[in-house]
């Protein structure tokens, strides 16, 4: 009786692809791990900020204060605790900062970061946005800088009097109290932590602001501040202007 010829025994079809499938899914895994990692970080960092801010002053930012020479005050008090570009689920990407204050509800003041004129739309009960008609990093571009929580969990806003529902074009110089940061969300049942949401947002080429939900209608502010809140780059370090490089504001600044 003939033997078979010898040669290497075949591999199951199913078994290739089943290794093909099991890498595929340790790079997925790998690349939310990275991509959720900081934001882990700084969720821990926040915990701990917002149990005892005076214990962690060094991770704050203060309002009206400047990095360096960069063109934009620093609009509120408190630790900026998720970034530009933060990944809170796969596929979305924040467009702008939290920055969670150290104070009670309607207590942590909010200030114009760069001169500009603001607008309040009839309906806005916790937010405001600034137009600057000049970008002071791209001369000849109109850019916006956008403010929201700031009113409590029952649209009662905390937004200066001085800005109606409806305030068009107002002038504001930067260090301008706007108001103060609140934890507003439209759903009474569940409002966010006391923060302020800031973000600069993109014009649509003919005057107007455009969708700030969206990602790519946003710009990084890291150069506007003079330091790291890109989160692909800024790592698990708190988000702070080196002290040495911080102009402290004037006493009394900012209303």
């Amino acid at each position: 009786m003939r033997l078979p010829p010898k040669g290497r025994a075949r591999r199951p079809r199913w078994l290739g692809w089943a290794l093909v499938l099991g890498l595929a899914a340790v790079a997925a895994g790998l690349g939310m791990y990275l991509s959720f990692r900081p934001q882990t970080a700084r969720l821990g960092r926040l915990r701990a900020f917002r149990s005892d801010p005076a214990a962690h002053a060094d991770w704050s930012i203060r309002a009206g204060d400047r990095c360096g020479e960069a063109p934009f005050l620093f609009p509120t008090d408190g630790l900026v605790g998720f970034l530009w570009g933060d990944s809170f689920r796969p596929g979305r990407r924040h467009q702008g900062l939290d920055i969670f204050g150290p104070d009670r509800l309607g207590e942590t003041r909010v200030l114009a970061a760069y001169d500009g004129y603001l607008t309040r739309l009839p309906d806005w009960r916790s937010a405001v946005i600034v137009r600057i008609p000049d970008d002071p990093l791209h001369p000849g571009r109109q850019i916006w800088t956008y403010y929201t929580h700031m009113a409590d969990a029952l649209g009662s806003s905390f937004i200066d009097a001085a800005f109606p529902p409806g305030s068009t074009e107002v002038f504001v110089r930067a260090g301008t109290r706007l108001g103060y940061q609140g934890n507003y969300s439209a759903d009474p049942m569940n409002p966010v932590g006391m923060h302020l949401h800031f973000s600069i947002v993109l014009d649509d080429g003919r005057g107007k602001f455009r969708n700030e939900l969206e990602f790519a209608n946003t710009l990084d502010p890291s150069p506007y501040l003079g330091f790291q809140v890109e989160a692909s780059q800024a790592g698990d370090a708190p988000a702070v202007c080196p002290p040495t490089q911080t102009n402290v504001a004037r006493p009394g600044g900012g209303g």
